[in-house]
């Protein structure tokens, strides 16, 4: 009774947001105040019915109900609570009824906070994200039931895929899709704005927090992905531009970019068409996404094994979402005129030098992950193309380090006309302190020539960065007191901004740290051992146990330093009998210069275990510096300027204070 009452619930969503995508639209064309108000309304109506649906089936799941088809195919009465839990969206139905609960959470928190949203764009926006659910709902409740029974019921489910059962993909998902429903909001509100045909510095502000927390928690769910196939996959790597990983970054590039631009339409009335596109741009590559984990075109871990039926509807969604707004916007932009001009030198144009190189590593990243597809398309898959690391390190890296150079600058351009030389000697010190770095790099450590200069360019994007935070509050300029008053004087989002900055500084960092990775593969016996970057490691022991759903060996491998303990290892290799797969678990002792990365694979008493040890330099400076830039959207969003239609109130300042100089 449960399951049915989830689908009743999914059915009346659907009809309600039916209401919600016609009757306020109509109204906002007529200006009727009582079907404009019908957007909130059925806004909230949703995610009740949509959370109604979530709440029945994590119920199924949770009690291993087993005359519910999707739990038999993705749980098992013997797997612990958490992956009970996290199996309602580890599986296409499930992660699909999650995805529409998102999106009605945001429309919903637009119903809740955006009182002083203008009603007409508030009607038309809510309209929009109306129109997104019902496709979704049609989507599910036509092709992927999740409460369709099995009858009869078998005794037991065929479990949740092994390599979704780790903490890692419980939250990873749930993040991801925050990211990925999120960026729908910039795009309903960049269709209402098209159809009003108005965009200013008031529509900037509203659009900018629901940008930002899209930004926030696509940011957070790619990291954690990337740290679980790091650590689960037990390959050494932390990414390896596998089609679906580009997915996801691909949204996250133009959600960078659409953020910048935001800023300018906010503070200089100019930028208002391209933002615009970058909004509809942004949703619509996670619209796509969305089809490419889902459709059947890929063979991926991340990827659900789904029919292609399923991806041709996913396919008209895309094309009516994607075909309509671009030719909305074709029709409309040209009326959408900028107000401000400014020289190319200023902080307008560094934004815009941003925005161009972060759309094209998005396009480059694009190419590489749908050129494969089309190739296989056109020759009925005769011939197979492969895209892999090499096409995208040697493509995206060149565009990222005019992107990394002008990042440390461009904030200490004043705005409409700025000073370059001014701002060069500003970054001096940043430049001295990068060239240090790669010559300290070069002396120590022995690898690829390029690797220094990309610790330099790293360096040069986090101090020049705090130097400019630095200027903003007169830092060992002035009296103490006077820096502490700036401080806190200083919008939040200022403060975000250089988080950010810091926290991409950290992650470009670690990534370089992979040009000096040291790799050893060898069989190893019982109280044998090998030398890895400094560190003897000895393996102890091979242990066979038991988990709560599966069988493990678990190595003991001890590491020393110049005869000296440092830690143990404890790699594993796990047998979930269910499936009658294996998964790997890796040994990794953290520093903060590198990880040291064990992984035992096939192995006998006899004739040994083969293991692979890693050291990976910096790598822990990735999880580091993205911890910092979700950090940096956290603290931005706290600004009071970012709550959607929150009045600002002037105070007065001390005649002898200089006011502090906004983002």
């Amino acid at each position: 009774m449960i399951a049915e009452l989830g689908l009743l619930a999914l059915v009346l969503a659907l009809l309600v947001a039916v209401v919600q995508a016609s009757l306020p639209l109509y109204g906002a064309a007529r200006n009727d105040l009582a079907l404009m108000a019908l957007a909130p309304t059925g806004a909230l109506g949703q995610v009740l019915f949509v959370g109604v649906a979530f709440g029945c089936l994590t119920h199924a799941y949770v009690t291993s109900d087993f005359s519910v088809a999707n739990v038999v195919q993705n749980s098992h009465s013997a797997k612990p609570l958490l992956y009970k839990i996290s199996g309602v969206w580890g599986n296409h139905e499930g992660s699909m009824v999650l995805w529409v609960l998102i999106l009605a959470v945001f429309g919903s928190a637009v119903a809740l906070f955006g009182r002083n949203l203008p009603p007409t764009l508030k009607a038309r926006a809510l309209s929009v994200q109306g129109m997104i659910s019902v496709a979704f709902l049609l989507f599910i409740l036509f092709t992927s039931n999740p409460f369709e029974r099995m009858v009869p019921a078998p005794p037991d489910g065929r479990d949740l895929n092994p390599l979704l059962q780790d903490p890692g993909l419980a939250f990873h998902p749930p993040m991801l899709y925050l990211g990925y429903v999120g960026s729908s909001m910039a795009f309903s509100f960049a269709i209402a704005a098209l159809i009003e045909g108005k965009v200013d510095a008031a529509w900037a502000r509203w659009v900018r927090p629901w940008t930002l927390a899209a930004w926030l928690f696509l940011t957070g769910g790619i990291a954690l992905g990337s740290w679980w196939a790091y650590y689960e996959l037990g390959w050494g790597g932390w990414w390896y531009w596998d089609p679906v990983e580009n997915a996801s970054f691909m949204p996250w590039l133009l959600g960078t970019a659409l953020l910048h631009s935001a800023v300018v339409v906010e503070k200089r009335d100019t930028l208002k068409v391209w933002t615009i596109l970058l909004a509809i741009l942004a949703f619509s590559l996670s619209l796509m996404g969305t089809f490419l984990v889902r459709s059947g075109v890929l063979t991926s871990v991340h990827a659900f094994a789904t029919d292609p039926t399923r991806g041709l509807f996913i396919l008209l969604i895309l094309l009516i979402a994607i075909g309509g707004s671009l030719a909305l916007f074709a029709l409309r932009a040209p009326a959408l005129k900028g107000g401000g001009l400014f020289a190319p030198i200023s902080r307008e144009g560094g934004l815009v030098l941003n925005n161009l190189l972060l759309s094209v590593a998005c396009g480059t990243v694009l190419l590489g992950t749908l050129y494969p597809l089309f190739v296989d398309a056109a020759t009925d898959g005769a011939d197979k193309v492969s895209v892999g690391p090499p096409y995208f390190n040697a493509t995206f890296g060149p565009i990222m380090v005019p992107l990394v150079l002008a990042m440390a600058v461009g904030p200490m351009l004043a705005w409409k006309r700025g000073d370059l030389g001014a701002a060069l000697r500003r970054a001096a010190p940043a430049a001295v302190v990068a060239v240090f770095a790669v010559v300290a790099t070069f002396i120590l450590v022995d690898g690829p020539w390029l690797a220094p200069f990309g610790i330099g360019l790293a360096t040069w994007l986090f101090v020049a960065t705090l130097i400019e935070w630095a200027d903003r509050l007169k830092l060992f300029r002035a009296p103490p007191a006077v820096s502490w008053q700036r401080f806190t004087g200083l919008p939040r989002a200022a403060h975000g901004m250089t988080l950010a900055h810091c926290g991409l500084a950290i992650v470009v960092a670690g990534t370089i740290g992979a040009a000096w990775t040291v790799e050893r593969i060898q069989v190893l016996k019982p109280g044998e051992a090998v030398d890895v970057a400094g560190y003897t490691l000895t393996l102890e022991a091979v242990r066979r146990g038991s988990g709560p759903n599966y069988a493990f060996e678990r190595a003991e491998i001890a590491v020393t330093s110049g005869g000296r303990a440092i830690a143990m290892l404890l790699p594993e290799r796990r047998f979930y009998p269910v499936q009658g797969q294996e998964t790997t678990e890796a040994g990794i002792r953290t520093t903060a210069l590198g990880d040291l990365y064990a992984v035992i694979g096939e192995g006998s008493e006899e004739e040994g275990w083969v293991t692979r040890f890693y050291w990976n330099p910096l790598v822990p400076w990735l999880w580091l510096g993205t911890m910092v830039m979700v950090l940096a959207g956290l603290v931005s969003l706290s600004d009071r300027r970012h709550r959607v239609g929150a009045p600002v109130r002037a105070h007065r300042q001390p005649t002898s204070q200089a006011p502090v100089a906004a983002e």
